[in-house]
């Protein structure tokens, strides 16, 4: 058992959280890093106790053209700055695994600008790939060479020249040294060279106890490059893609069917996600945004390392332009979320996901069972000598009931709500909230997470600042109120006596829509809905009202249901909701 294997990520790509420029001009360094410092107090409120942090090192652009690996952006701060971040880290209990971007340099690396003068007679001609003195580049060097992803800027090292190879593990013993990082995500891990992966893998263990290796790869069999040779971990592209698109086609045969193909590639620590600087962030890909919760229930209890990436705990959108990915990584102020999650209800749940995770040893080593399935409710089981973790969630705009194997004990209670279920001939009955999860574990045998009794006045309150707070911002505000479930998490389920439940269902939804019942009849009774238009030209209101239509043809429609749409204002994801009706 290693820290990797308990771990909970926070991911920052710095250069746009800090809001750098997005050219390097090489002046003098701007100590912007140390802005990342208040950031650290977050991290571990929220429950993470590690952080990817990257690219960091000295670069033009993005950060991936790497101009100097032992150097840290001079649009970041300094060496010294770098070094003060991670002891700041370390104080507060959290590890740093650093950005790897070893596959390519940028034209402006020591080597490649020594062949750009020197040509054949440079002694780094070898450590790029298929350099040609025949060629040419649109930079019009006089010579071409084998680019990373059809981009020119970036140059393809030879891995398989000792020469790189030496140089790259001595850039790892060097962060080690001067840095004290715990970690690396090795960038584009998918095209590295096998052998190069071993060498760092016994650099690895030559640095540090424990030092980890994460490495970005898309698709294939992941023990391909997870083993005792070469990588610790890589990351769970696989899982992210079903998760989000289980819940968008309320599909959970085909997350446990991703569970089930991942097994079978042994026991691996993935490295799982939702959202990343490379792809849409979970809040503007999920059609229905109340599947905000099941989602992150399903991220912090399945099988491997989950992660955060930064700003999505507070509901915020970003969608991938075809040319940019700078709404994807936007510089934000920690000031402008000060008490999130006592005010956001998706802060507030990541917040109590990461606590319970680090107080329940199964969710991060237990064997993983299959319980009940189907395309709108799943559940499964953790277990761990002899205790037993239970899982559920629910894509269902209606409560499901499950009745499920249990433990051999008297009685579960659930981590998010605090109910408590006996158990009964070995089962437990649970009913699941609309558009929820729970995570149930044995009475007596962990930490019980309680939470504090709420006045409906306090969430009323609770509502209006967070409206007043997120509507001075860009990004989108997060829904105020996605499940009971959630809105008892507020209290950072903290450790309260258990005389101070709250009985969530005497919890007004009347109280926690944002507009009164009248106004919202009124809105129903305005709103003509042509049902022979197609989603793309309705209107936000018109999409609003034909997917509550839709809805009341399944079932009684509660206020919730109807705030959960209404809070819903952006076209393009109405669309796809009304969509996936069909």
């Amino acid at each position: 058992m290693s820290w990797y294997n308990e771990a909970i990520f926070y991911h920052i790509y710095p250069l746009g959280l800090t809001g750098a420029p997005k050219h390097n001009d090489y002046s003098a360094p701007v100590s912007r890093l140390n802005t990342l410092l208040p950031w650290i107090d977050h991290i571990r409120e929220i429950g993470c106790t590690a952080l990817y942090i990257g690219p960091l090192f000295e670069s033009v652009g993005h950060g991936y053209e790497t101009t100097d690996y032992k150097k840290l952006d001079s649009r970041l701060g300094t060496n010294e700055d770098l070094k003060n971040f991670v002891a700041a880290c370390h104080e507060k209990e959290i590890k740093v695994i650093f950005d790897g971007v070893f596959n390519h340099t940028g034209r402006d690396f020591f080597a490649f600008k020594d062949i750009q003068q020197n040509r054949e007679h440079s002694r780094y001609l070898n450590w790029y790939c298929n350099v040609n003195f025949g060629g040419n580049t649109e930079y019009n060097d006089g010579f071409s060479y084998e680019n990373w992803g059809g981009y020119n800027l970036l140059v393809k090292l030879n891995q398989r020249n000792p020469e790189v190879q030496n140089y790259i593990c001595d850039v790892i013993r060097f962060w080690v040294s001067e840095f004290d990082v715990d970690g690396i995500r090795l960038d584009a891990a998918d095209v590295l060279d096998f052998d190069f992966m071993r060498a760092l893998r016994r650099t690895a263990a030559e640095v540090k106890e424990d030092f980890w290796l994460m490495g970005e790869v898309i698709h294939g069999d992941y023990s391909r490059w997870v083993n005792g040779e070469t990588l610790h971990s890589v990351t769970n592209y696989a899982l992210h893609k079903a998760l989000y698109s289980g819940h968008n086609d309320h599909n959970y045969f085909e997350i446990a069917h991703t569970v089930k193909y991942l097994q079978n590639m042994g026991n691996l620590d993935l490295y799982n996600f939702v959202d990343n600087h490379d792809v849409e962030r979970i809040y503007t890909k999920l059609s229905n945004k109340a599947h905000f919760a099941p989602v992150h229930v399903l991220l912090y209890t399945l099988p491997g390392v989950p992660s955060i990436y930064y700003g999505s705990e507070f509901g915020i959108e970003g969608k991938k332009e075809k040319f940019s990915d700078d709404s994807l990584r936007p510089a934000l102020d920690i000031k402008d979320y000060a008490d999130a999650v006592q005010k956001n209800s998706c802060t507030a749940l990541i917040a109590a996901l990461g606590k319970i995770r680090q107080h329940t040893p199964a969710l991060s080593y237990g064997s993983y069972a299959e319980l009940q399935l189907t395309n709108r409710q799943f559940a499964f089981a953790r277990d761990l000598d002899g205790i037993r973790v239970i899982v559920t969630v629910n894509n269902d705009d209606n409560a499901a009931d499950m009745s499920l194997p249990a433990g051999n004990c008297a009685e579960y209670i659930g981590t998010l709500t605090g109910r408590k279920v006996p158990v009964q001939d070995g089962r437990i009955n649970v009913t699941v909230a609309a558009n929820s999860g729970e995570i149930w574990v044995p009475a007596g045998e962990m930490p019980e997470y309680i939470p504090v009794k709420t006045e409906t006045a306090d969430i009323e309150k609770v509502q209006e600042e967070t409206e007043e707070t997120t509507s001075t911002q860009t990004e989108s505000p997060a829904q105020k109120t996605i499940t009971a479930a959630e809105e008892t998490a507020a209290a950072k389920a903290e450790d309260i006596q258990p005389e101070k439940t709250a009985d969530t269902s005497a919890i007004s939804a009347e109280n926690s829509f944002p507009e009164n019942t009248e106004a919202a009849a009124e809105k129903e009774k305005t709103v003509i809905v042509d049902m022979n238009k197609s989603p793309e030209d309705m209107t936000v209101d018109e999409l609003q009202q034909a997917i509550l239509a839709q809805m009341a043809g399944n079932g009684p429609v509660t206020d919730q249901m109807k705030k959960t749409v209404y809070d819903n204002i952006w076209h393009d994801s109405l669309v796809n909701w009304l969509k996936s009706f069909h």
